[in-house]
């Protein structure tokens, strides 16, 4: 820990407070400190947070893996081709995963702090707040202005007996130290659906079950693509269920479901709950203080990312705002900018791009057709499928589509989504097109490369007003 005593009065002096040492509570101290504040960053636990720690970071490597060990399969789209792959050796996958883990934390966390002479990181224990300040290690610290960043933990759904099983969750799923031979997901939402598929392409069995649909924020077109393309690997989906009950059984777990009327028992090595994720709230002394939170312990912040305390701001997973590691970090820098920079900002995600890392990996941005509709708007759709997209074509890969909604008034784009094996990518082009107010037509005749996803973008704006079907290459 760092020498907090920087002044006679022993509370350190400091501007501002920042609660949480993940990705929100490091863009808040950084932002500040380069603004020439002096920041007590306040940790507890191990540095860095989710993302880098059980998060984007060891997941995506894992699912990176898992496409090599696919992509030596999908060969057979090519005539003439062949190849295969599998997990040698799990234990050492493990930890290569965890060896990258621990390098990031230590490089883009850790070992950031000394470049920053402003911060003070303070990791003696959890954080009490009190009036004008908090409680930590035995010491008080003051500020006139705090930001609390404590990030989110996964929580088990109700289902009776879900509590003796042992249950696994996106983080523990990371830790076996054997690969299983078959697993139960429920919640089929992103993290699911990432996870769910990462396994099954690393030879086990899985089945993915959730009380709605595959990605319930997705377009209906996009998970029924998604849920087919799963469905030809071989993974068994079971939607619009509710849960009966869960227990140990000789050879694993059972869990007992009832699906349009009729019971269904499905036996795995393990269970994988997926099904959600809870504020890191409790305890820290908030009802006290007379910060308000959510049905789901959530604090509940303003535009300005002020709480319903003046001069307590919160910012990422720990507020009822956007559950992205990006949009941790813009809503950190901006309660940094209204809290001690004397700044007027207010939090907008209407061009926010987001990404489900399955395959074909799902993205969107802006409005969805049902949620156009809600907000008034008089919407038109477009649907292309990707067999329309040359750059598929060549690839002889065609799972997918992408759909644009606009507005049939004005011609002005209010958002859409993508379901391709380079959608993650691709959707970063719309998300320009939104935060510029491009019409349909103005996409549909901007010049986009030959054979890339993206044009598709551009063939998918076309289709409003005619059918591509009918173009040659390059012809729009």
């Amino acid at each position: 820990m760092k020498d907090i005593n920087k002044n006679d009065d022993g509370n350190g002096g400091y501007d501002l407070i920042v609660i949480g040492a993940g990705s929100a509570g490091f863009s808040a101290a950084i932002t500040a400190a380069d603004a020439g504040k002096r920041v007590a960053l306040v940790g507890h636990g191990t540095i860095g947070g989710t993302c880098v720690n059980v998060g984007c970071v060891p997941s995506k490597a894992m699912i990176r893996a898992a496409e090599a060990i696919h992509g030596a399969h999908a060969t057979k789209r090519f005539p003439g081709v062949s190849g295969h792959a599998q997990v040698d050796d799990w234990r050492t996958l493990i930890q290569s995963k965890d060896d990258l883990v621990a390098t990031l934390r230590q490089k883009k966390y850790a070992d950031l702090l000394p470049e920053y002479a402003g911060v003070d990181y303070i990791d003696d224990g959890p954080a009490q707040l009190v009036e004008g300040g908090i409680i930590v290690g035995g010491r008080t610290l003051t500020a006139p202005k705090m930001i609390i960043a404590t990030g989110g933990h996964p929580v088990l759904p109700t289902i009776d007996g879900i509590e003796d099983i042992g249950a696994l969750d996106s983080t523990s799923l990371l830790e076996l130290e054997t690969l299983p031979e078959s697993l139960i997901f429920i919640g089929a939402g992103y993290i699911g659906a990432e996870l769910a598929q990462m396994m099954s392409r690393m030879g086990v069995k899985v089945t993915l079950m959730t009380r709605s649909y595959l990605l319930p924020g997705a377009e209906p077109e996009v998970s029924e693509a998604l849920a087919n393309a799963f469905a030809a690997e071989g993974i068994t989906l079971l939607t619009g269920l509710s849960y009966e009950n869960v227990r140990r059984a000789a050879s694993g777990v059972t869990l007992r479901v009832i699906q349009d009327g009729k019971l269904v028992e499905v036996t795995a090595d393990h269970l994988v709950s997926t099904a959600g994720r809870r504020a890191n709230s409790d305890g820290m002394g908030l009802d006290e203080v007379g910060v308000k939170t959510d049905a789901r312990g959530s604090i509940v912040i303003g535009d300005d990312m002020q709480t319903s305390v003046p001069g307590i701001y919160a910012a990422g997973d720990v507020t009822d705002r956007d559950q992205f590691v990006y949009m941790a970090a813009y809503g950190a820098k901006l309660a940094v900018k209204n809290s001690v920079l004397d700044d007027d900002q207010l939090y907008d995600n209407s061009a926010m791009p987001w990404v489900v890392f399955s395959d074909p990996q799902v993205a969107g941005v802006g409005l969805s057709e049902q949620q156009a509709r809600d907000a008034g708007f008089d919407v038109k759709t477009s649907v292309v499928p990707l067999d329309q997209v040359p750059r598929a074509l060549a690839a002889r890969d065609t799972r997918g589509l992408i759909k644009l909604v606009a507005d049939k008034k004005t011609d002005k784009m209010l958002g859409g989504q993508i379901i391709a094996p380079e959608g993650s990518d691709t959707i970063q082009t719309l998300v320009m097109a939104l935060k510029f107010g491009m019409t349909t037509k103005d996409l549909g005749a901007t010049i986009f490369p030959y054979l890339t996803t993206v044009e598709g973008l551009k063939l998918a704006a076309q289709t409003f007003d005619m059918d591509v079907a009918k173009l040659s290459c390059c012809a729009g």
